[in-house]
């Protein structure tokens, strides 16, 4: 589970912010206790805060972080892509990161500085018996240290270089106190609507869940796996998923696939009708269906088209249900940027709920998103939600509820109101004169 990630110097974040995962108020369902790291962990976290004030550069930031540790040993011979602070800066600061997770029982603690020129600093602990041991640590692209009894991963420097990350060799050793890690960094599913960020779009979640509610994708391989029991449980998981979207219409009976008349034209189209990229994108990807709805009618049943006839509503819960189930069922992180675009409240909190409970959530999947919908902090505990602002030199704050003074917040007050009436600020300052004024109604 992960316990906590801060970074600085990244787009609209300047100072040092952290979030942190570890709970205040630990006698509940949705704190996780965790005896050998002594503290329990929270299973959910909602950021909030006006337009433009960072929330979505919090999760940019571990989207980045988590692209870096994939690709450093490819992508990054021209130069490291880093974005810092996007105002005026102190020449010379670099971008740092640090992420803590629990794996097994065991804490781990990766931390990385670095600018567009080259890693400065990067360095891997782990506490067993809550004791830190240095897993490896470099300075530089000259000096690299490893734990004793690691001599296996000592092929790594070979492999270092002013702009690759030691952690991204690391994965070529396949070394299994590092892998454990690697699985869940990269494993996390981070998805948002803004398409230029270092967060996955999510439509492109469709594809996970178009997997869960055709079997034929998947059984073919299943079916030679010993006693079928693989298509039992991809059968399975298919009657969950639509369990769950039915919860945003419960007239819809089931889900059916149909040829995609767009891509069968490409496809047959001859060689100057379509760029060629698009052809061979297409014939690479193989799946030229596309989902239909079935509703239940007073006549029958109708099937509808998912990409023009099915509510923005429920196409973006249909696209958030194969990440959502695979989080759950293998504890994953999954981190949503803007949760209530075009996302009916009660489905979010139907979310927020599945995360809570321990029988949807054996396993401590964690779910942080961005939010303007205030009716979701009834769900919340103070020590789950999260306020941006943005200071004075623009860059991003961020505090946690649980910090304010107690009087403020006391466990299991009115948080939607008291956020709303601007207790914790995080909210838009706009008087009603800039509001005429910026209609034109007043000069």
């Amino acid at each position: 589970m992960l316990i906590r990630f801060e970074v600085s110097n990244f787009r609209s974040i300047l100072d040092p912010v952290e979030l942190s995962m570890v709970a205040i108020d630990e006698d509940r369902p949705a704190a996780r206790a965790q005896e050998p790291l002594g503290h329990s962990l929270l299973t959910t976290a909602g950021i909030y805060g006006p337009n433009a004030s960072g929330k979505s550069n919090l999760l940019r930031a571990l989207g980045w972080l988590q692209e870096a540790i994939r690709t450093s040993l490819v992508s990054w011979d021209d130069g490291i892509s880093v974005e810092p602070f996007a105002f005026a800066l102190p020449e010379g600061r670099e971008t740092s990161f640090e992420i803590e997770l629990a794996i097994e029982g065991v804490r781990f603690q990766y931390v990385l500085s670095l600018d567009a020129s080259s890693v400065h600093y990067e360095a891997l602990f782990h506490y067993p018996n809550r004791k830190q041991r240095l897993l490896f640590e470099r300075h530089g692209a000259d000096e690299f240290k490893l734990q004793r009894g690691l001599g296996h991963l000592s092929g790594t420097r070979k492999l270092l270089a002013p702009r690759v990350l030691a952690l991204t060799a690391v994965r070529r050793f396949d070394d299994p106190l590092v892998s454990g890690l690697l699985r869940k960094i990269l494993g996390m599913d981070l998805y948002g609507a803004d398409s230029f960020s270092n967060l996955r779009r999510c439509g492109s979640a469709s594809r996970m869940s178009r997997k869960l509610f055709d079997p034929s994708q998947s059984t073919a391989k299943a079916e030679k796996q010993d006693e079928g029991r693989p298509v039992a449980d991809v059968l399975e998981r298919r009657l969950r998923a639509l369990a769950m979207l039915r919860m945003a219409d419960r007239s819809i009976e089931d889900v059916e696939f149909k040829p995609d008349p767009d891509i069968e034209a490409v496809l047959k189209s001859g060689s100057d009708d379509h760029p060629k990229w698009m052809k061979y994108a297409f014939e690479r990807l193989g799946d030229h269906q596309r989902p239909h709805l079935i509703y239940r009618t007073h006549s029958g049943s109708a099937s509808l088209d998912f990409n023009h006839s099915v509510s923005d509503g429920t196409r973006t819960w249909f696209n958030l249900i194969g990440p959502v189930l695979e989080a759950l069922d293998q504890g994953k992180v999954l981190a949503v940027d803007e949760l209530d675009s075009s996302l009916h409240p009660t489905l979010s909190a139907q979310l927020i709920d599945m995360f809570h409970r321990a029988d949807t959530n054996p396993y401590g999947a964690q779910l942080i998103f961005t939010s303007h919908d205030t009716s979701l902090l009834k769900h919340l505990n103070r020590d789950e939600v999260w306020l941006t602002e943005k200071n004075d030199d623009g860059s991003t704050q961020l505090g946690s509820l649980a910090d304010f003074a107690e009087e403020y917040v006391r466990k299991g007050s009115n948080l939607e109101k008291a956020y709303l009436s601007g207790r914790f600020g995080a909210v838009p300052d706009v008087s009603d004169q800039d509001f005429l004024r910026a209609l034109g109604l007043i000069g």
